[in-house]
């Protein structure tokens, strides 16, 4: 199936770059706020996919994110969605931990959805695409060719550099692994701002975003806590449908598990970020 690739143009002003939502509504609200209060508009926030996941208000969240009228790519949860199949698409191992916890948030989710949201989420595109102080910058959820591809700072560059190749780009940024990072060889740049509706696996409750900013002619990054009632999505979450494991994350910051992670990764569990 050919790839929905859309150019948005070229981006005046900040830009908001965050992903990995996972229905997590508070979250949300608390993003849209710090964008307006940054004077960031609408089209110039982008998300890179996975809107809907683990946590308690699936469609509130979607029609909150229509509302608000930022942008989005599809992420591998958005494509299983829409196509109305059986399970997140993730790739998780078979038996897994996070493959269990998949058949309980996934059909949950699944099953609160209206047939308005489904639609709209069915929108998106597989990729945007735009320039930004004189950069041509790609979103992508995985890679450019798998959405589903774990791609975290230890992977290797040379993997990097396919996506990159691929898009001709000078700047990629990705999500689905769930933690932020950056790494730049070559003059390239890959940038993963990081998921908002889970902690970092970092020991906080906190969660990440990125903000891209021209200054002198020249692109400029930052990643951001963002703050959030994160008491109160955890209460929701426990309402017997949901992972417990998942709620309790949301709270001490500590994955359930390192399943997905490369060893490097696994190993930073609860020692912080620092970017």
């Amino acid at each position: 199936m050919d790839k929905k690739i859309k150019h948005i143009g070229t981006l005046n002003g900040k830009v908001l770059l965050f992903g990995g939502i996972y229905s997590n509504l508070q979250a949300l609200e608390a993003l849209k706020a710090v964008a307006e209060q940054k004077g960031i508009v609408p089209e110039n926030c982008i998300c890179t996919g996975d809107i809907v996941g683990y946590c308690a208000e699936p469609e509130e969240t979607v029609q909150l994110l229509k509302l608000w009228k930022a942008k989005s790519i599809l992420g591998n949860v958005e494509i299983q969605l829409t196509e109305g199949e059986a399970d997140c698409g993730c790739d998780f191992t078979a038996g897994s931990r996070c493959d269990g916890f998949s058949k309980l948030w996934y059909p949950f989710a699944q099953s609160k959805l209206s047939k308005n949201a489904i639609d709209y989420l069915a929108t998106f595109p597989d990729h945007i695409t735009f320039n930004y102080a004189n950069k041509k910058v790609t979103v992508v959820h995985g890679d450019y060719f798998n959405v589903s591809e774990f791609i975290f700072k230890s992977t290797d560059w040379s993997i990097k550099q396919r996506t990159i190749e691929a898009t001709n780009s000078d700047v990629i940024v990705a999500g689905h692994c769930g933690l932020p990072f950056y790494q730049q060889k070559n003059n390239k740049l890959w940038l993963n701002p990081g998921v908002i509706g889970m902690p970092a696996n970092d020991g906080t409750p906190q969660v990440w975003y990125a903000i891209l900013e021209e200054v002198h002619g020249e692109m400029k990054f930052t990643h951001h806590n963002l703050d959030y009632n994160y008491k109160l999505t955890n209460t929701l979450m426990s309402n017997g449908f949901l992972p417990e494991e998942y709620a309790r994350t949301i709270v001490t910051g500590i994955w359930d598990n390192t399943e997905i992670l490369p060893a490097i990764e696994s190993g930073l569990q609860g020692f912080g970020i620092t970017l």
